[in-house]
């Protein structure tokens, strides 16, 4: 990769999926010496992994029209910035058990509808007619969204990386940061383990560690990592070679095809926050019982290999998105809660727009920062 400059224009501190959006929309508008400073390598934390979801099936207005931005901006990667990311619409299909979750679900759908999601309910026979591996009988209703699909996350940042770096951009890997530097509450530098770089706009992209980041500058991001642990089974070719992304929404307990393959995974309730990165097998019983009452021929199959990764969970689970109110000229694009893949594109198009002061797609301001210090949380539901 690049040696870090003397100076730039902008500096983004991250380079995963978000980071990496960033910093190709940003050198595509045209805005000179953009740095992506990453304190590992592109992509190389939860980005890194190998099959990320997206979905438009949120149950807040802003989450879907971010959502439906990136999932447009996605159908079109192979054009702009130009990559087969592996695309696959199978769609997501959200189990639902509970008269209670299937009336928030028809609230959702309606919001998601006006927005030009064709997300629809159905019946347990429909749902086990597009995943055969579903119990009809576990469950009373389920939503459905066809332009739903998963696609590679690790393939989706590299391509964003090249696309910045042929328009100008530079990339720092294996670069920590260590002090962002104020002078008179403006942005005067960053200072690295690779040297210093002036700059008077700082973009946060760091994920887990942008709560780091923001103290530095003395900015509160409300940023906790949280592990959360994937299984994959052992070659099943008997397995429909076309699974809808399925969710237990009760549960969290999900499963889709991965090649000749199936991942299994779930939110494990006790897990602790922290930076721990390693895959164990404790949860996997809990797993075990959620797959029993879903899908039950998973609930024994037998496992090959697992990972684990972070999310970065905000109070409530919705992103933080915006500049600091103050400290002049620092940005941020973080707390995505598990969907920084699904809402990369819409937020690498907003922060675009942020740095040249021109009006984003759609007003932001419900995601800044400062907003758990004016209200309680409001939660995102549909997050799993």
């Amino acid at each position: 990769m690049d040696a870090l400059p003397a100076r730039a224009d902008v500096v983004v501190i991250g380079g995963g999926i978000v980071g990496a959006s960033i910093a190709f929309h940003l050198a595509e508008a045209g805005v000179d010496d953009v740095v992506v400073v990453e304190r590992g390598e592109i992509a190389g934390g939860s980005s890194g992994k190998p099959i990320g979801g997206v979905r438009a099936q949120f149950s807040d207005t802003l989450n879907i029209q971010l959502a439906a931005r990136s999932l447009a901006a996605y159908d079109r990667f192979g054009e702009t910035p130009g990559a087969d990311i592996e695309l696959d619409q199978v769609g997501y299909l959200f189990v639902l058990r509970t008269p209670r979750d299937v009336a928030r679900f028809e609230r959702s759908i309606a919001i998601q509808n006006e927005h030009g999601i064709a997300t629809r309910l159905l019946s347990p026979a429909e749902a086990h007619a597009l995943c055969p591996l579903l119990d009809p009988g576990a469950c009373l209703a389920a939503a459905f969204s066809p332009s739903d699909g998963h696609a590679r996350p690790a393939v989706a940042a590299g391509a964003y990386v090249d696309g910045a770096r042929r328009r100008g951009a530079r990339v720092v890997t294996r670069c920590d940061v260590t002090e962002v530097e104020l002078r008179g509450g403006e942005i005067a530098a960053v200072h690295t383990s690779h040297g210093s770089v002036r700059a008077s706009v700082v973009v946060c992209a760091a994920g887990p560690w942008s709560s780091e980041i923001g103290a530095m500058a003395g900015v509160e991001l409300d940023v906790r990592p949280i592990r959360r642990q994937i299984a994959f089974s052992a070659p099943r070719p008997a397995t429909p070679a076309r699974l809808p992304f399925t969710i237990d929404y009760d549960s969290t307990f999900y499963f889709h095809n991965a090649g000749d393959r199936v991942l299994l995974g779930m939110s494990d309730p006790g897990q602790a926050t922290g930076f721990g990165r390693d895959y164990t097998e404790e949860w996997l019983p809990a797993l075990r019982r959620c797959a029993a009452r879903c899908a039950p021929s998973l609930a024994d199959v037998p496992l090959s290999h697992g990972w684990a990764g972070l999310y970065e969970m905000t109070p409530d689970a919705n992103a933080l998105i915006g500049e600091s109110r103050s400290v002049g000229r620092f940005l941020y694009a973080t707390g995505f809660s598990g969907h920084g893949f699904c809402q990369a594109p819409a937020a690498g198009e907003i922060i675009r727009d942020l740095v040249r002061g021109v009006p984003p797609f759609v007003d932001v301001t419900p995601l800044r920062a400062e907003r758990f210090a004016e209200r309680a949380p409001i939660l995102e539901a549909n997050i799993v």
